[in-house]
């Protein structure tokens, strides 16, 4: 995986494949390539996010944040067909696997950006993300500071993150930054986080 997935663009060879993701309410076979977060198979705390989260919100502009070749972006606007579903990520080679599996299971409601392509003032009424842990605590904190913010008041975020990668400091780190954060499942050591927009007057 090295440095692959999380570089705009990577340097390993291209091997297309495709993946089956398979949920009690859909079924997509999604393309995939190497230089992208597990190209071989949707990763299971992918796939305890999308089993275990509630339903997303029917309208309004959701954000898959760091969406890869775009499994749960495109769940989101299978399951919320009148909203806006963004997905985001800064690995050039997966934001066009998104476009080309968004366009193969043939939804339109479903735009896949990299980051500095989101306009600044977008706002989100739900936030999901299986969160690239490994750029490190920094790099991660730095992202979900840039992110969470801009879930609009009501709105939430769900993450899923291993229990041995840091989920329970995670949430601890969450809750201290003024975003009320709890555990709304664990499953097979993955943690799934719901977040809610930081408290008025929280800032650290």
């Amino acid at each position: 995986m090295g440095e692959h997935y999380f570089a705009e663009r990577p340097d390993a060879a291209t091997r297309r494949r495709s993946v089956d993701l398979v949920l009690p309410d859909l079924h997509l076979r999604l393309d995939t390539d190497s230089g992208m977060f597990s190209p071989d198979r949707v990763d299971p705390g992918t796939r305890i996010l999308l089993e275990t989260a509630p339903s997303p919100p029917e309208a309004g502009d959701l954000l898959d944040l760091g969406c890869g070749y775009g499994p749960i972006a495109l769940t989101l606007a299978t399951r919320s067909p009148q909203a806006t579903v963004w997905g985001v990520d800064v690995n050039q080679r997966a934001v066009t696997l998104g476009e080309g599996n968004a366009r193969a299971v043939g939804l339109d409601n479903v735009r896949f950006k990299l980051v500095d392509e989101i306009a600044p003032g977008l706002r989100f009424a739900a936030i999901w993300s299986n969160p690239p842990i490994r750029i490190g605590k920094t790099a991660l904190h730095d992202l979900l500071l840039t992110w969470l913010p801009r879930l609009t008041p009501g709105g939430l975020a769900h993450l899923v993150v291993q229990k041995h990668l840091g989920s329970d400091s995670l949430q601890r780190w969450l809750n201290g930054q003024g975003f009320p954060t709890e555990r709304i499942a664990s499953r097979s050591a993955y943690r799934v986080l719901r977040v809610a927009p930081r408290t008025e007057g929280r800032t650290p």
